[in-house]
Order: C-alpha cells, then sequence, then structure tokens
C-alpha cells in the first residue's frame, strides 16, 4: 500500500497554495506530485469558475476534480465538464438591483457555468478584468439566459464592502441567500447552503474515500466551511481571523512553501 493511498488534500489558491505573486513555488509542486506518486489526493477549492482556473489547474495539475464556485460547484477538467453545480435563484436579481441603489459606487459581475458577464463597472471589476486576464463580456442580468451560480460585488474601497455587507444582511430575502467575502474588496452571492465545505463533501462521496483520511487547507473567511467540512482543517500562519478561529492546525505562510510542509508532515506524524 502506498503512503497516501486514500488521502485527500484540498487547497484554496490565493493566499495558500499560491505565494503573494501568484506562483507555486518548486517546493510545494514537488510534494504535490510526490503525495500523488504516493496514491493520494490532491486538488482545489476556489472562488473562482473553472473557465479562470484553466491555467491553474494546468500548472497544479490536481488529479481529482477541482471544487469551484466558492463550493457550488465541481468540475472535472480532463471530461471538460461540471460533475454537479448549484444554481441561483434568478430572483436575485431584485437584491442586486436594491444593493446598487443604495451602497455608492459598487460594481458588480454575474458569473454563469460557463461564463462573467460583467454588469456593472468600476475600478474593481476592471482590475479583477486584469489580474485574471479574462475579459469577459458586457449585460444585464435579466437579459442572460444561461444558468446564475453566483453574484461578485467588488470595490476598491473595503468600507464600501462593508456597507454592502450590512445592507444585504439585512435585506428583507436575505434568508434566501447566502453572502461570503471573497477577499478583502470582494463580496458574493451564493445560493443558500453552498460554500467550499459543500463542494469538499460532494468530492469525498465522488471519490469514495473515508472522511477521517481529508485535510483541507486555506487562508480566509470564504475557507472557513472548508476547514469544517474536512476531517483536518489548516490555517496558514497569514489567514484571517475567522480561518485561525476554526483550524484544527495553523502551519506556516503561503510565502514558506505551506503545502509542502504540510505533506511531509502527514508522512512523519508530526502535522499536530
Amino acid at each position: 500500500m502506498k503512503k497516501f493511498e486514500g488521502m485527500l488534500i484540498c487547497t484554496d489558491l490565493d493566499g495558500t497554495l499560491l505565494r503573494n505573486d501568484k506562483t507555486v513555488s518548486k517546493e510545494n509542486l514537488e510534494a504535490i506530485e510526490y503525495f500523488k506518486s504516493e496514491g493520494g489526493y490532491f486538488t482545489f477549492i476556489t472562488g473562482r469558475p473553472p473557465v479562470i482556473a484553466q491555467d491553474t489547474y494546468r500548472m497544479i495539475r490536481p488529479n481529482a476534480p477541482v471544487g469551484c464556485i466558492n463550493g457550488g460547484g465541481l468540475y472535472d477538467f480532463k471530461a471538460g465538464k461540471y460533475l454537479w453545480y448549484k444554481e441561483l435563484d434568478r430572483s436575485v436579481i431584485e437584491l442586486v438591483e436594491d444593493a446598487c441603489e443604495n451602497v455608492d459606487g459598487i460594481g458588480y459581475q454575474l458569473n454563469t457555468p460557463e461564463a462573467i458577464y460583467f454588469c456593472k463597472e468600476n475600478f474593481a471589476m476592471r482590475h479583477f478584468r486584469t489580474l485574471t486576464g479574462y475579459t469577459g463580456k458586457t449585460a444585464r442580468p435579466e437579459d442572460t439566459s444561461e444558468p446564475f451560480v453566483k453574484i461578485v460585488f467588488g470595490d476598491s474601497d473595503d468600507r464600501h464592502i462593508d456597507e454592502l455587507s450590512d445592507f444585504l444582511n439585512a435585506h428583507p430575502r436575505a434568508a434566501e441567500f447566502d453572502f461570503i467575502r471573497s477577499e478583502k474588496t470582494l463580496y458574493e452571492i451564493l445560493p443558500r447552503g453552498i460554500n467550499k465545505g459543500t463542494a469538499l463533501s460532494k468530492l469525498i462521496e465522488c471519490l469514495g474515500i473515508d472522511p477521517k483520511n481529508t485535510y483541507a487547507v486555506g487562508d480566509y473567511d470564504n475557507d472557513v466551511g472548508m476547514l469544517r467540512a474536512a476531517h483536518v482543517g489548516i490555517a496558514v500562519a497569514n489567514a484571517s481571523p475567522a480561518a485561525l478561529t476554526v483550524a484544527d492546525v495553523v502551519t506556516v505562510s503561503n510565502e514558506e512553501h505551506a503545502i509542502a510542509k504540510i505533506i511531509y508532515s502527514i508522512e512523519n506524524n508530526s502535522l499536530f
């Protein structure tokens, strides 16, 4: 039996596996290949939809389906298709319109399973294009016939994100949806009950592995569900207070080859 057979490691990308310059260290890549060669499943669960996660997939080469859309989907890159995704009710349009009327300067995008539509422009949306290299399309949600999977609001002034969060959580229809801050300047509307832990649970079922052999690694508020759903939740040292609070283990930072550290600690029984 191989050393890591039946084990699953799921990692977040930005601030966790990726360094601050958005690269993956040689140490991490070598450790991931070693983990897979010894029978382990390695993949990532990200807020990104597959359309902007392709380059990262090719760089990391997971050997299991990828969690995407902040837990709202499970995607098989080899087959080029979703294994599962959760649709966002189209009535979310009312909530979005109310938010735009009441929070100054906020921009937003609509994510469908296959595309991103930029619906209201601002600096944060333009910056998103620059970072991802994804030009996307421009459209109003009501003019889009594709299924919705999430709404992403953005503003370069995080005080506006705080204001948006307060507004949405106090909205009469707030209980119909879930909200998550995925970065300091990004705030998302997801289907009710969806978080990264949802995708992890679906993945465990898909792979048919023992939940006790699962590890999740993250750094931010939107990773909390995943850290809770894994048998061992691991926060990197640079994690947000919310992620640090729920983690079973705190490891080194994303700048210190955290994934490699975790893999070799599992091998040596020194993780705890």
